[in-house]
């Protein structure tokens, strides 16, 4: 199965227990980790490189020059590397036919697999949405006057690299970025809900893009069914949305513990 992540050296440490918890949970499988980076060392390329073999997987490193967005809009915590994976399917192999994207604050705690082989005939990505009303309703003012059927979170991404090589235009992008600068509030995913929205399939978020600030929110809109038994044993994406991440120290939330779980097992080969 073919990943594909894009960082910078602040997220390396995260991108570990990542891959550390998509390497346990998915026993048997063969992965190709594709990095896209554009400031990354050689000293931490052949770190990360090390730390992938050794659990038997292979790291594919494409180098992507400055210039690529450098006029693009950077917001707190959010990098120009975010913009990477927009234009993934003109860097990568032309042999790739898909490709799945995930952030580097995700846990992959179930296998992986029925959503790879997901059909995505007519699809340019497989997405989930947060199904919040305020996030919904909020966003789709926001990006007016572009329609969007929901606001869809860019953490985890299911890509048609085929497709997207029929379809995606660069320029496109790139005048959406001028054009509407001003109220981009989370710009990869707001070019990706307001230009391709219509040709993203949903995916289940409680399965596959489980956001871990809204345990309590989950298990009431189920009557309960989606308890913590559930999440362990179903959910296959955890995901750490917004601005505080578990591996920062005043972290405190419902998943913190499983968190440092990963960690401790990703710094083990390492430290």
């Amino acid at each position: 199965m073919n990943i594909l992540v894009t960082l910078n050296s602040n997220y390396l440490r995260p991108l570990k227990v990542m891959l550390k918890s998509l390497f346990l949970n998915n026993p048997g499988e063969k992965f190709t980790i594709y990095l896209m980076h554009s400031s990354l060392t050689d000293d931490e390329l052949k770190d990360l490189e090390y730390f992938i073999s050794v659990h038997g997987h292979e790291l594919q490193i494409i180098y992507l020059a400055d210039h690529y967005f450098e006029n693009a809009p950077v917001i707190l915590h959010y990098t120009k590397e975010m913009y990477y994976r927009l234009l993934a399917f003109k860097f990568l192999p032309r042999t790739l036919e898909r490709i799945l994207y995930l952030d580097p604050d995700t846990l992959i705690i179930n296998p992986i697999r029925e959503l790879y082989e997901l059909d995505m005939e007519g699809y340019l990505y497989a997405a989930a949405y947060h199904d919040l009303i305020s996030v919904k309703q909020v966003n789709k003012i926001r990006l007016k006057p572009y329609e969007i059927k929901a606001y869809y979170n860019s953490g985890v991404l299911l890509m048609n690299l085929k497709l997207q090589r029929e379809v995606i235009k660069e320029e496109d992008i790139f005048n959406f970025v001028e054009k509407n600068r001003a109220k981009l509030i989370m710009p990869d995913q707001d070019i990706i809900n307001a230009l391709y929205s219509k040709s993203i399939k949903t995916i289940d978020e409680k399965l596959y893009n489980y956001d871990a600030r809204y345990y309590n929110y989950y298990k009431l809109r189920t009557d309960g069914k989606w308890d913590m038994d559930r999440v362990i044993n179903n959910t296959v994406i955890l995901h750490f949305c917004g601005r505080r991440k578990p591996w920062n120290k005043n972290y405190s939330g419902k998943f913190h513990s499983l968190y440092k779980h990963y960690e401790k097992l990703a710094m083990a080969n390492i430290e």
